[in-house]
């Protein structure tokens, strides 16, 4: 399947369902991880969500098959401005921080710099606009990169906090359980 072929798949609304066939399809046809990233910045944003869809999906379904790609997904984490696909691309980062150390995507990771990824997870929780599932999911990459960067551990109680002050019972029922981990 060619880039311009997937484009045209997720051109129009898809379920579950086809998110789930088109990511094995993906995945047995090798399909270039590279070409999939890009997608997720396509100018049509209903589009573009989509491919973070099935980015996420394929990530779910075998993390492995990231590992040559996953230097260019970080390097295109703090241009994600999608809000849909900020959604899939934290929930990817807190699924690859959370790999077992001897697994190859935390191989990978651990020789990559993350720090630009981790000033945009601290920057999704910060923004206003960014929606709840996103700041969650960041919230819970960024404790899981707390020691590899001792400093988030110093600033993520604070923005815990914050958010919790006036959140939703989702973002209260998470906060409470990231600053628990924080503290044990």
């Amino acid at each position: 399947m060619t880039r311009d072929e997937l484009t045209q798949k997720i051109a129009n609304t898809i379920g579950k369902l086809k998110v789930l066939e088109l990511s094995r399809i993906l995945r047995e046809k090798q399909f270039d991880l590279h070409d999939l990233i890009d997608i997720t910045f396509h100018p049509d944003k209903p589009l573009a969500f989509r491919a973070a869809w099935l980015l996420e999906n394929m990530f779910l379904q075998d993390p492995g098959v990231f590992t040559q790609n996953l230097e260019y997904l970080i390097e295109r984490i703090p241009q994600v401005t999608n809000p849909g696909c900020q959604r899939h691309y934290a929930k990817i980062l807190m699924h690859a921080t959370e790999e077992k150390e001897q697994s190859p995507v935390k191989q990978k990771l651990n020789t990559l710099n993350l720090e630009p990824a981790v000033e945009q997870l601290f920057d999704w929780m910060i923004n206003s606009k960014v929606k709840i599932a996103v700041k969650v999911f960041a919230g819970w990459a960024l404790l899981n990169l707390r020691h590899r960067y001792p400093w988030v551990a110093d600033e993520l109680p604070a923005q815990l906090e914050f958010l919790m002050r006036d959140g939703t019972a989702a973002i209260q029922s998470a906060g409470r359980k990231m600053l628990q981990e924080l503290n044990s």
